[in-house]
């Protein structure tokens, strides 16, 4: 008889957080899973350092405030040292959130919001989402933080929910939609490691490029502090998106985090609407949910664009923009922290071509000088 195929081996598991309490909780949480092994917790990054000597994680879970070192110093050492696998577990404050942001853009993969009061009851309520955080994040591909110098320190019926949402039945004729009478649009959709892959590409735009609409998976409250950040990096105008705005040459909009934004044409002016709705493909806001909208009432007049992430999140509706003329784009998965979503896409036939992270702010701005010849 032939021997069963050995267990994959578990994913080491690091915490490191100044709470006693988080500490605890975390490692019962993570060690409750058969597939992660927490082999060692620590209260900052130094004492973090010398168990790492000896061991090192697969994943690190990591608090951004921390006595005698700060999360973020450390995360942009550990990313020019030796890319890891990091998991942001951070307190959902304003100074948090922007925190959080910086820690995104040093390479964290993603981000846990933790309360101020009920940390003990809401890490043990949410285990099995944590535990699955850490298992996607394993499987993630850390690049070198791209932070610049300057910076401070599911199925048919979820593609159906989509459709819905995106606006049910066409607001406008076929016929219109496709009709190249208004300004360019660009729909860029992404997740995990996305906030990174944005700012390549946004600070890399002219101030004069095609009106951007972007979802980003982010929980409410730090996607106007990502916004902000982007705004100051950038030499166009970025901003979290309010119910109305106008989508214009110039500006990119950023759907709200826990919230829903589907693009729609009034005339020969495209504006965004931020609802509430249930999740789609897990996600509030959805990129399916974007890219079908602007698929219905842009039509060739559209470019969409699929980047890192973790999931299938946007490629029916990339297929939804192709199928309506629309140019359509997905990163490449050398490019990529997580080969989810575009992989997702290429698979559905929805990417007309793959590309590389740094040339896709090219494609953006020859989009838009083709638009005006």
């Amino acid at each position: 008889m032939t021997a069963a195929a050995a267990a994959p081996p578990r994913i080491k598991v690091m915490i490191v957080d100044d709470s006693a309490v988080v500490r605890e909780v975390l490692s019962a949480v993570i060690g409750a899973d058969p597939g992660l092994r927490v082999i060692a917790t620590a209260p900052d990054p130094i004492a973090a350092r010398l168990k790492m000597n000896a061991d090192w994680p697969d994943v690190i879970v990591l608090d951004v405030e921390m006595p005698r070192m700060d999360g973020i110093t450390f995360l942009r050492q550990l990313m020019a040292e030796r890319p890891t696998p990091v998991v942001i577990c951070s307190t959902l404050t304003e100074k948090g959130a922007k925190t959080t942001m910086l820690a995104l853009s040093a390479g964290a993969v993603t981000f846990v919001t933790k309360p101020t009061l009920g940390l003990r009851d809401f890490l043990q309520g949410q285990a099995a989402e944590f535990s699955r955080i850490v298992r996607d994040a394993a499987r993630a591909r850390p690049r070198r933080s791209v932070v610049p110098a300057t910076a401070s320190g599911a199925g048919a019926g979820a593609g159906a929910t989509a459709s819905a949402l995106a606006g049910g039945e066409d607001r406008f004729p076929r016929a219109e939609a496709m009709a190249r009478t208004t300004e360019q649009v660009v729909a860029i959709g992404t997740s995990t490691g996305g906030t990174q892959a944005l700012e390549t590409v946004l600070t890399a735009l002219p101030r004069v490029c095609p009106g951007i609409v972007i979802v980003q998976h982010m929980p409410e409250k730090f996607t106007a502090q990502f916004a902000a950040r982007l705004n100051g990096l950038c030499r166009l105008e970025v901003r979290e998106a309010a119910n109305g705005d106008r989508v214009l040459p110039g500006r990119a909009l950023i759907a709200p985090g826990g919230r829903h934004m589907r693009m729609v044409r009034n005339g020969a002016i495209y504006q965004v609407e931020i609802f509430d709705g249930p999740p789609v493909n897990r996600h509030r806001p959805s990129v399916d949910v974007l890219f079908r909208s602007v698929a219905k009432v842009a039509g060739a007049n559209a470019l969409g664009i699929i980047m890192t992430g973790m999931g299938d999140d946007g490629a029916r509706g990339l297929l939804d923009m192709h199928d309506r003329g629309a140019r359509t784009v997905a990163q490449d998965e050398d490019s990529c922290v997580v080969f989810g979503m575009p992989k997702e896409a290429i698979k559905l036939g929805a990417a007309d071509r793959v590309m590389p992270l740094g040339s896709i702010a090219s494609e953006i701005t020859n989009l838009y000088r083709q638009d005006k010849k």
